[in-house]
């Protein structure tokens, strides 16, 4: 099972170059690929930002990325909320990092990134 942060699913999702070969092995032969709904959010603030950019309106993209085979939706639980604020050796920061590795903690995944912050993080197993 794995838990992809938000830019392993958009680069899934479109396709891109920039998803790494070991990560889209991963993600192909993976029992459950979630996405965290902090993702979408996270999404839906860099479009407003104009930092990424579909071809269409974003909550039509979100859904049509969620209804991709094997994609499942992780909703933010009280627990993983909780543990997203007490992440260890310093973790805090983003709040989409902190909700995603929490996620990953709460329910024993491995995560799918290139962000060497979440990678280099101890308590968690991550795949790029």
């Amino acid at each position: 099972m794995i838990v992809l942060d938000t830019h392993a699913w958009v680069w899934w999702a479109t396709s891109s170059p920039r998803l790494s070969k070991n990560a889209a092995k991963a993600i192909h032969a993976a029992r459950g690929v979630y996405v965290s709904a902090i993702s979408c959010w996270e999404v839906a603030m860099l479009v407003a930002k104009g930092r990424l950019i579909f071809d269409r309106d974003v909550e039509r993209w979100l859904e049509l990325a969620l209804k991709l085979p094997g994609i499942e939706l992780v909703p933010l639980s009280l627990r993983i909320a909780v543990r997203s604020a007490s992440l260890e050796e310093g973790f805090l920061g983003d709040p989409a990092d902190c909700i995603i590795v929490a996620t990953a903690l709460e329910y024993g995944w491995v995560i799918v990134s290139k962000d060497q912050r979440i990678r280099s993080y101890p308590h968690v197993r991550a795949i790029w």
